[in-house]
């Protein structure tokens, strides 16, 4: 037979055996259909107005106005080494989609080997040396027929944990913001709580001093004198606090933004900074913005292909192999050779694996069962926080009227305890007793400030915010790998 009619013959051959298997390729294994999960049509404590557009689609930069909190966080935006990671992560998995796809292409690869040698040869009562050779080449290929679906359900599984690492670095730069916001705030909130220890250890000061001279004059006992000393050091020790808390916080801040601890610099102070308005939008918005959602929606996919990939395993495995190649043999000066080739159709299958394949296929779906449970937390958890932010943004503005309304009058009522003293109708109490009440009102106010545009970063965390839901998605042909430095919420062009 020629080398041309076996070449029709293996080209015949594998049209017969390839045409039906091909024609019954089916996916085994449940087809993904994402949970039905309730979702209230309104969020607790959601105020009576609300407009369709939140304000988590506005980007970060329109929040925080601050010039020194956006340079902190495009900072933190290049150089968080949680960040990178995040990234590093992304390329791990896109290399795993990478693989996944290549199992279902042919393998092909090549052998080779080539050897020599030195021997005798006896030749009329003579022995005369010969030197030989031995070479050959093989190219191999091989292809698993993807006819139960095992390869095609693998590179769902990897490309939705593809997907799930994406989203996740959403999630680390939407926290990422949020801490660096969080924290700038609760740094110069520390920097008005300095001030006022100052101020207090100030007052405490002059009124040390006065108690002193007329101690010294004979007007009046000691005891005046030392609880006006008390109050002295402790707003001294509270200074000493405050300072040391500022620097730590700015450390922390240091490693949110990839340095090494540095001083913070600061821009707009705590009673000048802008409070902007909320809008929600929908409940529907949040569950299509929010990252760890996306990505718990991402893990469920991976899941359910998992349960395809076991599933598959229980049927065997078709596929093609060939190689083709040649041999050579040299001996002294003469060479001889001849090429080989082949085709096979393999199929290789479980009998009996002693229960491994269905543990396999249980544990993946109870893993199925896993990941539905965590998509369903994560959403209570989203519509949890929301809820929260709202509950202190409701709150939070009547308080600090309130405390602006107490620190006024006690600002008076120590006023006119200073009056009244100085022209002896009052006793040093009523001194310090207004002066005691006075400063810690002044913090309050000032924390209840910071509590107020920190219930703004929560409701935005909270909301998903920095990004909108018609952001280009990455197709599962480029899953295209967003820069590290892009900018959260930056406007599209």
């Amino acid at each position: 037979m020629t080398d041309f009619s076996k070449k029709r013959v293996a080209k015949k051959f594998l049209s017969v055996v390839l045409s039906p298997l091909l024609a019954t390729a089916c996916m085994v294994g449940p087809d993904y259909k994402k949970p039905e999960v309730a979702s209230p049509d309104s969020f607790r404590a959601q105020p009576a107005e609300t407009q369709t557009q939140s304000f988590a689609d506005t980007p970060w930069q329109n929040i925080f106005s601050d010039r020194a909190l956006q340079t902190l966080v495009t900072e933190s935006l290049t150089n968080n080494t949680d960040l990178q990671v995040a990234v590093a992560r992304i390329q791990q998995a896109r290399a795993m989609v990478e693989v996944a796809r290549s199992e279902a292409l042919p393998q092909i690869g090549y052998q080779g080997t080539a050897e020599g040698g030195r021997g005798a040869s006896p030749e009329n009562e003579t022995v005369r040396p010969v030197t030989f050779g031995n070479f050959s080449g093989v190219l191999t290929a091989a292809w698993e027929l993807d006819i139960w679906g095992r390869i095609r359900r693998t590179n769902d599984a990897a490309q939705a944990n593809l997907f799930a690492q994406q989203d996740m670095r959403r999630g680390v730069m939407l926290t990422l913001v949020s801490d660096i916001a969080a924290n700038y705030f609760r740094l110069i909130t520390l920097d008005q709580e300095l001030a006022i220890a100052r101020e207090s250890a100030q007052v405490y000061k002059s009124t040390l001093e006065l108690f002193t001279l007329r101690f010294e004059a004979g007007r009046d006992s000691r005891l005046p004198v030392e609880r006006a000393q008390s109050a002295y050091d402790s707003s001294t020790a509270a200074i000493h606090d405050l300072t040391r808390q500022i620097g730590q916080l700015e450390n922390a801040i240091s490693t949110l933004v990839g340095a090494y601890p540095k001083d913070i610099p600061r821009g707009t102070p705590l009673n000048a900074q802008a409070m902007p308005q909320t809008p929600l939008g929908s409940t529907t918005a949040l569950l299509q913005r929010r990252p760890d959602i996306l990505a718990a929606e991402q893990k469920m996919i991976a899941a359910n292909a998992e349960i395809g990939v076991a599933a598959a395993n229980f049927f065997p495995k078709i596929g093609l192999s060939t190689f083709i190649g040649g041999q050579g043999i040299s001996i002294a000066s003469g060479t001889t050779g001849f090429g080989v080739w082949g085709a096979a159709l393999d199929l290789a299958g479980p009998i009996f694996s002693g229960g491994k394949l269905e543990g396999i296929y249980h544990q993946r779906q109870a893993f199925w069962d896993e990941t539905v449970a965590q998509y369903r937390q994560t959403i209570l958890v989203a519509f949890h926080e929301t809820s929260d932010a709202l509950v202190a943004r409701q709150t939070l503005g009547s308080r600090e009227t309130a405390i602006q309304s107490q620190v006024k009058a006690l600002q008076n009522s120590a006023d006119l305890a200073m009056d009244r003293y100085r022209s002896g109708r009052a006793s040093y109490f009523e001194i310090l007793e207004a002066q005691q009440q006075l400063f810690p009102a002044k913090q309050a106010l000032a924390q209840t400030r910071r509590d107020q545009l920190l219930a703004v970063v929560n409701l935005y965390k909270a909301l998903g915010g920095g990004w909108t839901p018609d952001e280009q998605q990455p197709t599962q042909q480029t899953a295209a790998l967003v820069p590290v430095s892009e900018t959260i919420g930056a406007p599209k062009p």
